[in-house]
């Protein structure tokens, strides 16, 4: 089967590499830690799985095609410069967390983005999918 670049099937093989690593982090270090602390192992991660990344991405607020903030928000991890991750260490996801997230992805113009929170007992239970249109 072909990959198409940017594709549903790439994008969710992606995603799938992303959750991975989040889960082995997650086994080894457990709930409870701040978030910068699975930020830096997350990393180390997604590059040993062979996956490019930026961190702290400056995304720029715009009202009517104008700059109102260059440094509006910061996107913890951009993968692949396709799949934005929000990371949290919270007692529980709350609504304003994932349209955080939503805001984001419309903000960077990216297709898909994770919401992980590490503060779960089981992580699989703290990650969200947010995606920006259809199709994803």
């Amino acid at each position: 089967m072909k990959i198409l670049h940017g594709g549903a099937m790439e994008i969710n093989i992606l995603t799938s590499k992303i959750i991975k690593a989040a889960i082995e982090v997650h086994q080894t270090l457990g709930p409870g830690l701040l978030e910068s602390v699975y930020q830096a192992c997350l990393v180390i991660l997604l590059r040993e799985y062979g996956l490019t990344l930026v961190t702290e991405v400056p995304v720029p607020i715009l009202f009517r095609n104008k700059v109102i903030n260059e440094k509006g928000f910061r996107i913890d991890i951009l993968v692949e410069n396709r799949i934005v991750l929000e990371l949290k260490s919270v007692e529980k996801i709350q609504p304003v967390h994932i349209k955080q997230l939503l805001t984001y992805i419309k903000l960077a113009e990216k297709p898909l983005g994770l919401l992980i929170n590490f503060n779960e007992n089981l992580l699989k239970n703290g990650i969200t999918r947010v995606a920006n249109g259809a199709g994803i």
